[in-house]
């Protein structure tokens, strides 16, 4: 096996690894990183279908509790259950209606570095926005969460069609915005990860089944352990984190990351793809 596939498969694996779950846009590191590595071919996203799945059991691992608790729950009908999984159906559902209708689109004209960092640095000014407006908290807990507050950030979510957004980010932003406390938002938005990406990798994997090959193991294999490792230590930062910070480290993050892949576009320091 090629060690410098292999060390770009560890390097890819910690990048998706650490930004999914932060409101950073994993997707739009993935494609520039992705681009520098010269690593986004159709063998690239079929990589990128496998570290993602490894950074969702990296969730599941870390709220296994919980999730065995609610499948219990449902096996006893407790209604505190069964409201958890339909806000979870009801706030997955704006994102893959419009992302049927409209992905093949948005994956055309959007998924390149320029569009990108043009999102990284509006989305930063977003969150720094919301970070310098009063909070009213409504809801503490993901369990206070009614299906109203699903759909909004469901239709949070949907923002995240735009590469460069952050699926995260807009969910735990939007959840700030409907009144949810910074705890209940981004552990919403992790809860949420779990069946949006899943069926994402699910449509991914029938798409790109052709490309799976045996002779590829290795950089799957890497790539997959790097992801978790890395997935699982973000997550459990950024709630400890946002039990004493807000938002605002990750939005100059992104004006300032958006900035540099700017700059070095147009100045020819560096030669993307867009």
């Amino acid at each position: 096996m090629d060690i410098i596939l292999l060390l770009k498969a560890a390097i890819l694996g910690v990048v998706e690894g650490l930004t999914e779950f932060l409101p950073i846009s994993s997707t739009g590191h993935l494609i520039l990183v992705g681009d520098l590595l010269d690593f986004n071919d159709e063998r690239g996203k079929v990589f990128e279908i496998v570290i993602q799945f490894a950074a969702i059991l990296a969730v599941c691992w870390e709220y296994r509790a919980k999730l065995v608790s609610v499948g219990t729950g449902l096996v006893q009908k407790q209604e505190a259950a069964q409201r958890f999984v339909t806000n979870l159906f009801i706030a997955f559902l704006p994102l893959a209606i419009l992302g049927l209708l409209f992905g093949k689109v948005i994956k055309a004209h959007l998924f390149t570095p320029v569009p990108v960092a043009l999102a990284f640095i509006v989305g930063g000014f977003i969150i720094l926005w919301a970070e310098r407006r009063q909070h009213t908290v409504r809801i503490q807990s993901v369990d206070e969460m009614r299906w109203k507050d699903a759909l909004k950030m469901g239709l949070a979510q949907a923002l995240a069609l735009i590469p460069g957004t952050s699926r995260s980010g807009a969910t735990i932003i939007g959840g700030l915005f409907f009144g949810l406390s910074r705890k209940a938002a981004t552990e919403f938005s992790f809860f949420l990860a779990i069946p949006t990406l899943s069926m994402a990798t699910l449509y991914e994997v029938v798409k790109y089944r052709d490309q799976f090959h045996a002779e590829d193991m290795g950089i799957f294999l890497v790539g997959s352990i790097a992801s978790f490792i890395s997935a699982f230590i973000a997550v459990r930062g950024l709630l400890r984190y946002i039990s004493n910070h807000d938002f605002s480290v990750f939005a100059w993050y992104r004006i300032v990351f958006g900035l540099v892949v700017l700059v070095t576009a147009y100045s020819g320091i560096v030669d993307w793809s867009a």
